[in-house]
């Protein structure tokens, strides 16, 4: 990692370009004004820790253990903070995305299995968001799963027509609809009546989260399924939309500056998401019998038969619990498609129109997806253990993600004066090698329970 980069290089082709430096910001008025002309990437980012893949870990955890491993979550969520500004940090002292920056740094061959790595790792990500879409469409309107799965292909195109009016408007929608989210489930943990004190205390370490080995492995899968592989390239990418003077060292500096508190507001928000909801799963179903809770369906039958809230406000959480579902489904689609386009743009720097490469990549990942629907006739416990599978392959991606930003960040020649310090260097490699441990060690539990 010791070439040196140029200007020239850096700026030869724009991440994104369609969106590339087309949002303006404002730079001379108060400290509100300006952090509003920033808020928006945070937001696309913060969806994939709100994704439904980290739903069932979040909610079962509550169910079996009460609020102790909400200190799991806080732990992940300032990893997640950390990581993430690190992206921030590549993306606007460089002018390259996490895709570009591997690339320049390896040979065509490496650079070549890295790519496959990171499509696939879209792929993963975006079958998760199917599923998601297509149980929510299910449980709230009985479509059935095959043609709730392909109703999803026309996301793509919604997506690239929306696109035509200006980034800001998909920042708009995403943020629209995780505040729906959010909002749900602030309502659904209000009716439940949780402990404050209890839930206070659940932010403490507690030592059964290590000595208890069912506590550990949902303490695992929480931490594992939190920092997506896509969300790294994505990040890197999106916050050039804003315009800020590429040559500037003041003007890179105050972009990052407030891309970062961006970055750090929104991961706070999909941080409470998370909060609550494992809240609910503890505050409805601690103490009952947790292992009909396996999936996305046997919590909405939960939550309509939970005698704590009755038949008719029982009937009206679950089907909130699906709307917020499918707003989840729908907002990972946005992100998942435009990392896509970063991958392949920043890898092999392949540029096909964008309604064709969103098309592909949700038809390669809807394929699996129709296939297990055939062959199985639309069983849902077999959807959901595709999901799981779609997040072992997640945690086998990820450090092929984590390991280039690292050392792409603490090169002095690419970053210059925004060269990671010290402290950050010494953190960011104990989470590497941890979250590479812990992703292995989920790997081979998630292979035995199946």
């Amino acid at each position: 990692m010791n070439k040196q980069v140029t200007n020239k290089q850096k700026n030869k082709n724009k991440s994104l370009d369609e969106i590339n430096n087309t949002v303006t910001v404002n730079t001379n008025g108060k400290f509100s004004q300006k952090l509003f002309s920033f808020l928006g990437p945070g937001l696309l980012v913060a969806v994939g820790y709100m994704d439904p893949g980290n739903w069932i870990t979040s909610m079962q955890g509550g169910a079996q253990f009460g609020y102790i491993l909400l200190f799991v979550i806080l732990l992940s969520s300032l990893s997640a903070m950390l990581l993430q500004s690190m992206t921030v940090k590549l993306g606007i002292a460089t002018g390259m995305d996490l895709a570009q920056a591997t690339r320049h740094f390896l040979n065509k061959p490496i650079a070549f299995i890295f790519w496959i790595i990171a499509e696939l790792a879209i792929i993963a990500t975006d079958i998760a968001e199917v599923i998601g879409s297509a149980i929510a469409l299910n449980l709230l309107f009985d479509i059935p799963l095959l043609v709730g799965a392909l109703i999803t292909i026309f996301d793509v195109f919604l997506l690239l027509f929306i696109m035509r009016f200006g980034f800001r408007k998909i920042e708009a929608i995403v943020g629209t609809l995780i505040f729906t989210v959010l909002f749900i489930f602030i309502f659904e943990v209000f009716i439940a009546s949780p402990q404050v004190t209890d839930v206070l205390n659940g932010f403490v370490p507690n030592s059964t989260i290590v000595t208890d080995n069912s506590a550990l492995f949902i303490a695992l899968g929480i931490i594992g399924a939190t920092i997506m592989p896509h969300n790294l390239y994505l990040h890197s990418s999106i916050v050039q939309s804003r315009m800020y003077d590429r040559n500037d060292i003041h003007s890179k500096a105050h972009a990052i500056k407030y891309a970062t508190i961006d970055s750090n507001i929104q991961l706070t928000i999909a941080f409470v998401v998370n909060c609550l909801l494992l809240v609910l799963g503890s505050a409805l179903f601690y103490g009952a019998n947790t292992e009909q809770l396996g999936g996305f369906y046997d919590l909405y039958q939960a939550l309509q038969q939970e005698p704590i809230l009755g038949a008719s406000m029982g009937a009206i959480m679950s089907t909130l619990f699906a709307v917020a579902l499918l707003a989840s489904g729908q907002n990972s689609t946005i992100t998942g498609t435009l990392a896509g386009q970063i991958v392949m743009e920043g890898f092999i720097n392949l540029k096909i129109p964008n309604w064709l490469r969103r098309l592909i990549t949700r038809l390669v990942a809807i394929l699996p997806i129709i296939f297990c629907l055939i062959i199985f006739k639309s069983n849902e416990e077999k959807m959901e253990q595709l999901l799981i599978f779609s997040q072992v392959f997640l945690s086998l991606a990820l450090p092929f993600s984590l390991i280039p930003l690292q050392l792409a960040t603490n090169n002095h020649h690419l970053m210059g004066q925004f060269k990671n310090r010290t402290w950050v260097n010494m953190i960011s490699w104990c989470l590497i090698i941890i979250l590479s441990i812990l992703n292995i060690y989920l790997i081979i539990q998630t292979f035995q329970e199946l």
